[in-house]
């Protein structure tokens, strides 16, 4: 596994297939990727994250883990990642403006993230790149984030695609269609 950086924005689909993964309680709940071999690794790495000191990035404003609560359940491995997170002192909040849109951000990059949900998750990793230097994205599942990759490289977000074969494959196939 590859090294892990200081400090993550952790996209809800890394957290919905690892739940679904959990070998101890595994969650029924609708996660891609469906391959349970790729579910394991997605858990693998959110396992190594939890027990790692890098950080979870979290917006002040409650608006992430509000997501996550909406996907999850206390008992899911995902939530208690989060849970393990905060009880280590080891979660940083940065502030991120909302608008109707979701989370606000420059210019340039409001055309090419189209997802409003994902749009927190940028602003968030933004606002840890001014605060720490560093801004970077974990995700599994959601392949627009290859979409994103270059124009978010103009602003120093990092991203961090923890299946990265499977998820640069579909995104692949998705731009033939």
């Amino acid at each position: 596994m590859k090294d892990l950086k200081a400090r993550y924005v952790v996209d809800t689909n890394v957290l919905i297939a690892a739940s679904a993964a959990d070998p101890i309680h595994p969650s029924d709940i609708d996660a891609t990727p469906q391959d349970p071999a790729l579910r394991m690794v997605v858990w693998t790495w959110l396992d190594s994250f939890q027990q790692s000191d890098s950080r979870l990035v979290l917006d002040g404003e409650g608006q992430i883990y509000e997501e996550y609560n909406h996907k999850l359940g206390f008992n899911d491995f995902g939530i208690q990642v989060v849970m393990h997170k905060w009880s280590t002192a080891a979660v940083d909040d940065v502030v991120v403006e909302y608008d109707e849109n979701g989370g606000v951000l420059p210019q340039s990059l409001q055309a090419v993230v189209h997802d409003l949900a994902d749009r927190k998750m940028v602003a968030a990793a933004l606002a840890s790149h001014v605060a720490f230097g560093e801004g970077c994205v974990a995700f599994a599942g959601d392949t627009d984030w290859h979409d994103w990759e270059g124009p978010l490289q103009t602003h120093q977000i990092l991203l961090d695609p923890i299946i990265e074969d499977w998820s640069r494959q579909k995104y692949a196939e998705k731009q033939l269609r």
